[in-house]
């Protein structure tokens, strides 16, 4: 046996409590082969002694059953360094995630409609804030008409307001046409500033206008400020809905409760029912239905939001409808 038969038979020991193995948790240091004697190292992130217990006992159960005489199992135990305890933003009274599994499901078109709509609602304009979290390709800027940099008072950057929303985004920071090249750590940085180093007042309701999927951005967030609640945004298609669900468990996994499931872009071609679907399996509300309407998009790139520019729509009626639902469910009913 070499060393990669040996890697290879240390796939199938599982990591207690998962069906995942210890090889593509990246939990092996080390495996040898030499002379019939096996020496495996790993290393682990737990405080729970049982665990490396049952691993050492799990390996050398398997490699013994792989024909080989003599295992020596070396684990070293890295205790998990503790996550930053989140602090709450002065004078914001709750934050609202805006999530999707993917991308290309209208999720930052309807957080500036929501962002707009809760604005609208009497004694609310100026204290609904819109961060927008997509490091990578913030579009808030465009869809909100928002091209001048904030101003700096201090130490913090001053968001700018426009219908009653107040918004900051790396959008406005940065050249229209440079490319964000940032590995996870700037990410998380440029994250903890937007929370931290932004004047943003007396907001009622701050949403959080996340990338799609799960990552750096998302982890950022949590980490840095206390998440009331999130919403799901998703399409009505299978492609959609089974990366909306798999995201979704991210919030679940850190106790933020989900407020509820949106199904944009509903009705022909793609379908409806997904995002009533999705909202079953999350055993969470289901907020409704927005169709796909081309005055949607165009409004985003007029950066004049449908809400604003056309309150009395039916489309418009539907989201404002969501947006009054939301506050119900903030506690913050009109």
């Amino acid at each position: 046996m070499d060393n990669e038969s040996l890697l290879n038979a240390l796939k199938h020991v599982k990591y207690p409590g998962y069906t995942r193995d210890i090889v593509s948790f990246g939990l092996v240091r080390e495996a040898r082969f030499d002379k019939g004697h096996a020496t495996i190292a790993l290393s682990l992130a737990t405080t729970d002694p049982d665990i490396a217990a049952q691993l050492r006992t799990d390996i050398e159960k398997t490699l013994h059953h792989s024909g080989i005489p003599k295992v020596t199992v070396d684990i070293a135990i890295n205790a998990p360094v503790a996550a930053p305890t989140p602090t709450p933003i002065n004078g914001v009274r709750h934050i609202i995630a805006i999530a999707s599994g993917k991308g290309g499901v209208g999720k930052s078109t309807l957080a500036t409609n929501l962002a707009c709509a809760l604005a609208a609602q009497p004694g609310r304009a100026g204290r609904i804030g819109l961060l927008d979290s997509d490091i990578y390709g913030p579009s808030i800027p465009l869809m909100m008409g928002l091209a001048e940099r904030p101003e700096v008072e201090g130490e913090h950057l001053l968001p700018p307001e426009r219908f009653g929303v107040k918004t900051m985004s790396l959008g406005l920071l940065i050249d229209a046409d440079a490319p964000v090249i940032w590995r996870g750590p700037m990410v998380q940085k440029a994250l903890r500033q937007f929370t931290t180093h932004v004047a943003w007042g007396e907001l009622d309701i701050l949403l959080a206008d996340l990338p799609p999927g799960t990552g750096d951005a998302h982890l950022a967030l949590i980490q840095a400020t206390p998440v009331d609640g999130a919403v799901i945004i998703t399409t009505p298609q299978r492609a959609a809905t089974t990366v909306a669900q798999r995201g979704a468990m991210l919030f679940a996994q850190t106790n933020i409760p989900l407020l509820g499931v949106i199904e944009n872009m509903s009705g022909p071609p793609f379908g409806t029912g997904g995002g009533e679907a999705t909202a079953r399996a999350l055993k969470t509300e289901f907020l409704g239905h927005i169709p796909l309407d081309a005055t949607l998009r165009q409004s985003g790139d007029q950066g004049i939001p449908l809400v604003h520019s056309a309150p009395e729509s039916p489309l418009s009626r539907k989201i404002i409808q969501i947006a009054l639902r939301i506050l119900e469910k903030t506690a913050l009913t009109p």
